[in-house]
């Protein structure tokens, strides 16, 4: 019976051993065993409600307020160029003299019709007046008086003609000096002395335009009036008056124009080509900064958006078919999923139609380390502006020991 025991109690006392052995081991990978991540940290922004002024940069280009192309009204050989090309001209100077001495003789010639046909008109005149006092007495005929009568009235036009034919020859005379028609600079001549110069000939022997002020003609797409009537119409802008409304301009290097313009009107047809209108700008241009042909952006203010929400656009994602969402943390520090309304971009940031509501907190940094459904530590912006540095936060979470 002593042997039957002991090899039990032996078999008992190793399951003990190895029991306590499993026990200890264990303990053991469990203090090994190394703690749980923290949470991934994300950068936040607050959103607010602001005012802010709406513009609407628009490309445009620039053209001269008033054009007047010089072209011939009579026809000669062209003797003087009195102006010098790129300079400024007055209203009145002369610009080109035509050789004068045709129409010179043409003028003397009316001249001297015209005082022939007056002189004939004094002899007819006194017969005529002379007969109608001897039809009374019967010493001549009617007939007789009836044709002084009527080679009087025929000498009367005669003359009546010659004088037109003066005034004629005269108008021919002085349109042998071409004279500017309006004040502005003059761009270079087209003809040289001696060149033969033809009445209303097609070509212009020179072009002055008026720089000061100068037109900026600016297109709009009709799509976006009618996104303007409708936030006018929701309420989301306060439109300006025409008295209030700035316009501004950005020149071809992107520097900005040192004076402000004014809206001069908008057309009335649409461009069905291309879906847009003509925008009318007028602007000051004392130091001739400006020159017609110039490409321009024209930045037009369309109204006031007393309750809008920006945000920064690198809050703003898409979806792979293009659609605008944004991640926000809730209450519960959980990452919760909008969808965006974006109606235009406001230098870095978005202006926001909906989707958003003030006061919720959206991810702008560390987007790319979590999904909707995630717990996250939130670290203000304000904060990281105040010397934290959040380069790494994109790349992976931070670790802690």
């Amino acid at each position: 019976m002593q042997c039957n025991e002991n090899p039990n109690k032996a078999i008992t006392l190793l399951l003990l051993l190895m029991g306590l052995v499993g026990v200890i081991l264990l303990v053991g990978c469990k203090r090994q065993q190394p703690p749980p991540p923290p949470p991934p940290e994300v950068v936040t922004v607050t959103v607010r409600m602001q005012q802010i002024v709406l513009t609407t940069e628009l490309p445009g280009r620039t053209s001269a307020c008033l054009v007047a192309e010089v072209r011939p009204q009579v026809s000669g050989i062209i003797q003087k160029r009195l102006f010098t090309e790129g300079d400024d001209v007055k209203a009145g100077d002369v610009l080109y003299q035509i050789d004068p001495a045709p129409y010179q003789a043409s003028y003397e010639s009316a001249k001297a019709a015209l005082a022939r046909s007056e002189a004939n008109v004094l002899p007819l005149r006194l017969r005529a007046e002379r007969y109608k006092e001897l039809i009374a007495d019967k010493a001549v005929s009617q007939q007789e008086y009836d044709d002084a009568a009527a080679a009087l009235k025929q000498a009367e036009a005669e003359v009546e003609v010659n004088k037109a034919a003066v005034e004629s020859a005269h108008i021919n005379l002085a349109y042998t000096r071409i004279t500017a028609a309006i004040s502005g600079r003059i761009g270079k001549s087209n003809v040289t002395v001696g060149a033969l110069a033809t009445e209303h000939q097609v070509f212009p022997l020179a072009t002055i335009q008026q720089l000061d002020p100068l037109y900026v003609d600016a297109t709009q797409s009709s799509a976006k009036l009618l996104q303007l009537k409708r936030n006018m119409t929701a309420g989301r802008i306060k439109g300006a008056g025409p008295g209030q409304a700035r316009v501004t301009l950005l020149l071809e290097d992107g520097t900005p124009y040192p004076s402000e313009g004014t809206l001069k009107f908008s057309d009335v047809t649409v461009d069905p080509s291309t879906g847009s209108f003509i925008l009318r700008m007028v602007f000051p241009n004392q130091d001739y900064t400006l020159l017609p042909g110039m490409f321009v952006r024209a930045v037009v203010e369309e109204g006031v958006a007393p309750n809008a929400l920006l945000v920064p656009q690198q809050g703003v994602s898409r979806t792979p078919k293009g659609e605008p969402f944004g991640l926000v943390v809730d209450k519960s520090v959980t990452v919760r999923q909008r969808m965006l309304t974006l109606d235009r971009a406001i230098g870095n940031q978005w202006l926001v139609s909906s989707g958003l509501s003030a006061g919720e907190r959206l991810i702008v940094e560390g987007m790319l380390n979590v999904k909707p459904g995630d717990t996250v530590k939130v670290i203000p912006f304000e904060w990281l502006k105040d010397g934290a540095k959040s380069e790494d936060i994109n790349r992976s979470p931070k670790k802690s020991n």
